[in-house]
């Protein structure tokens, strides 16, 4: 357990001018790492590698930090938050705290213009979009804050699509990975960045307008098959549509057959999205049958269009069904459809 600056003086009697110095750091260790969100690990690793560690040292090697350093470490969470590597994070950093809140030329440059970066980082990204290096660190930190703000920034910056495919899936995937090859380690990570992606995609998402006129195509049912909890895809294909202005019924994970037929017959949907992240969870008998529900009078009847989306369909058979490859291209598809007016099947 560390000591306070207070302790520190009763126990080991600095000279009088080293105690005033101590008394105005203020921060421990571990208080500032706390106050920063980080481990106080990253400190002394920071300290160790970058060069930025206190301005004082009490006896027996007890750290004091210093407005000045404090200054610093926060441009430097600023900093990586951003997707700056950690070096150079930190030289921005060092030479002056007031200012690091701007990225640098280059920095800016590479978030704006859409730059890849092969930077190391604490996740195992790749050759991915600066953006992602940036979402990566601030979600290893559990920074919601910087989770929260680069997420939005990468929709306001390039939409829907590029911040889905280039921005959060590389970054969820890594997390993923990173869980998997750690035990239980990072679960926290990957529970903290789906419910803040998820946050995004549901702000993305317009409230619903007035009814249509009767004459106007029923609207996209999106539905995870029964047993599939992994909604974050079909959250991105709702917020994708709702930002074309097209018609949306959201039902989000593991819907019950029963519950997915009566949907379909009450609402009389154009089209109906099934994902399934698993091949276990695909069911083909399902969607043939959802293909065949039918819904009004006598002479009238429409049944919908099918899409099945997901890795679990793969291999998977699905005469007449749609089978996008990825957000960009379901989105292409639906937006055609509805463009055409969006026909459904009738008997």
């Amino acid at each position: 357990m560390e000591k306070t600056a207070g302790q520190a003086d009763v126990e080991t009697g600095p000279r009088p001018e080293t105690a005033s110095r101590e008394a105005g750091a203020g921060l421990t260790t571990g208080a500032l790492a706390r106050r920063l969100g980080v481990s106080p690990t990253t400190l002394r690793s920071w300290d160790r590698r970058y060069g930025i560690g206190p301005e004082v040292r009490g006896e027996g090697r007890h750290r004091r930090w210093t407005p000045r350093d404090v200054a610093v470490l926060e441009a430097m969470c600023r900093l990586t938050s951003a997707g700056v590597p950690p070096a150079e994070a930190a030289r921005t950093a060092s030479r002056g705290a007031d200012d690091a809140g701007a990225l640098p030329d280059d920095t800016e440059a590479a978030r704006t213009g859409g730059a890849r970066s092969r930077a190391s980082g604490t996740l195992p990204l790749g050759d991915v979009r600066q953006e992602c290096r940036g979402l990566a660190r601030a979600a290893v930190r559990l920074d919601a804050p910087a989770v929260e703000q680069q997420l939005a920034s990468a929709v306001d910056d390039h939409g829907i699509v590029v911040a889905w495919q280039e921005v959060m899936v590389p970054t969820l995937h890594a997390v993923g990975r990173k869980w998997a090859s750690s035990g239980d380690r990072y679960v926290e990570v990957e529970h903290l960045l789906s419910w803040h992606v998820s946050s995004t995609l549901r702000r993305c998402t317009r409230p619903l307008g007035t009814p249509g006129p009767a004459h106007a195509p029923g609207p996209v049912l999106l539905a995870c098959v029964p047993g599939e909890q992994h909604s974050l895809p079909l959250e991105a294909l709702n917020a994708g549509l709702c930002e074309l202005g097209l018609p949306t019924r959201m039902f989000g994970g593991a819907v019950p057959a029963e519950a997915l037929t009566a949907a379909v017959t009450r609402i009389g949907p154009a089209v109906v999205v099934l994902w399934a992240q698993t091949r276990s969870a695909a069911s083909l008998p399902l969607a043939q049958h959802i293909a065949g529900a039918q819904w009004g009078v006598r002479g009238a009847r429409g049944r919908p269009v099918v899409m099945l989306g997901g890795p679990g369909w793969l291999g998977r058979p699905g005469p007449g069904m749609l089978r996008p490859t990825n957000l960009k291209d379901a989105l292409d598809v639906l937006s055609g459809l509805y463009s055409q007016g969006a026909p459904a099947g009738s008997s």
